[in-house]
Order: C-alpha cells, then structure tokens, then sequence
C-alpha cells in the first residue's frame, strides 16, 4: 500500500512498511547524495510526533530521507495513523529545519596505531596528515542516523575534500571507537565490528554501553565535533569511561 500524495504535499510519501509501521518518504533534490535540508526535515517530524506523543506510538527510526513510524496495533490502525500523521505533523515541519537537541564534543587519538589509514587517505587526498586531521576537526557534524550497529551514527556535514571510497576489502576486525570516514561521511565505530571505511582515529568515549538509561551516547539529530587528544588524555579518558 503506497500513497504518494500527503495533503498539498506532493513530495512527501506514505507507504506501508508492516501491518504496524508507516515509512515516510521525502523527495531529495538528488537520491544519490545526502541532503542536510531533507534530513532535517525528517528529524524535525520525529520531534514533532514524538512531542505529540499519542498513545499509539511504539516506535521512530529516521534515516537520511524517511522516518519509520511504529503503532501499536492494539489500540489503533493504520488508516488512523495516517490520517493524524498527515494533519497534525506533517504539514507543519515539512519545511522546517530541525533545530539540534544537543552538541556533544569527541575527543579524538589521531594517526598511528590509532588511525592506520590516516597517512594513507591523507596521501590519496594529496595534502599532510596534520591538514587532514584539521579539516576533519574543524566541520560540525550531524547525527543524520544511527545504523549498521547499535550506537553507530552515521555522520553528515564532512569537508567535501575529505570524501575517501570505501576500502576494497573490508577488514574483519576494527577496534571499538574508530572514527573513520566512509565515502562523503564519517562514523564511529560503536564496538568491535568488520568494517570497511577509512580509519582515521579512535576515541576512548564508549558510544553504547546497554546499562545505561540511553544506551546510545548519539541520537538522531545530534550535533558532534572531533576534538584531538594526546596519548595521555585518551589513556586518562579510557580509565574514566
């Protein structure tokens, strides 16, 4: 079941994703890129809805260009759903951008057994190692998803000049905390995993951690900036976490 058109809104989509789960859908200027407007957007109606809490939302997963919107079967129904999420929400952020709940500082050991691709991409980019570290210092990133693994924020806002392709063969084993660029994003490495992005860093802040009341340390929406460490402070900060 799809419906194309929300209202006067022709660019946003419902279609059904499960018996219990509505995906929407938003237009971007180009599929094969991530577009920060659209994906504010999408997290500005999961703000919006999550507000309103009706009592019927079990669940919300926004990714770059679509929000999934879980119920509760027991206590509605899908035509229902749609029809509040089409009066009450939708309309109303469509255009809007998604102010940030929260900005959060990564300290970051750059470089050697840390990072061991960072001299490489940096000679792929054809700039220094320092230069490239600063670069990916200095841009203010957006959590635009988290996926792949639990705690694993998918980050927008990278320097174009950074974009690195994936690595050919991925490794079977990258170390909990690798901050690594990936194509036109950078992530984090949330635990032990294989993976095929560039390695540049490793942070000693533990990104999920089950025990906690928010076993994510990033959500959706989040604002983030890499901050570079020493070998001192990220040992005192590995003991601390």
């Amino acid at each position: 079941m799809s419906d194309s058109k929300v209202g006067p809104r022709p660019d946003i989509r419902f279609e059904l994703l499960a018996d219990d789960a509505w995906l929407i859908a938003f237009d971007t200027p180009d599929a094969s890129i991530i577009d920060p407007e659209t994906n504010a957007r999408v997290h500005a109606l999961a703000e919006c809805i999550r507000t309103a809490a009706p009592g019927w939302l079990r669940d919300l997963v926004p990714a770059y260009a679509t929000l999934a919107v879980f119920f509760d079967l027991g206590t509605t129904d899908a035509q229902a759903v749609r029809d509040w999420l089409g009066t009450q929400c939708v309309d109303d952020v469509a255009d809007a951008q998604a102010d940030a709940s929260r900005a959060i500082e990564i300290p970051v050991r750059y470089g050697g057994a840390f990072g061991e691709d960072l001299d490489a991409a940096a000679a792929e980019l054809g700039i220094a190692a320092d230069t490239l570290i600063a670069r990916h210092g200095a841009a203010l990133y957006t959590v635009a998803m988290i996926g792949f693994a639990p705690g694993f924020p998918y980050l927008s806002g990278l320097d174009p000049s950074l974009a690195l392709p994936r690595l050919a063969t991925p490794r079977t084993r990258v170390p909990a905390g690798s901050v690594a660029i990936g194509g036109a994003q950078t992530g984090i490495y949330p635990r032990e995993s294989p993976g095929g992005w560039r390695l540049l860093g490793r942070t000693p802040i533990r990104l999920f951690d089950p025990q906690r009341a928010s076993p994510s340390l990033l959500a959706p929406g989040d604002r983030v900036r890499f901050i570079a460490i020493d070998d001192d402070a990220f040992a005192r900060l590995e003991r601390d976490a």
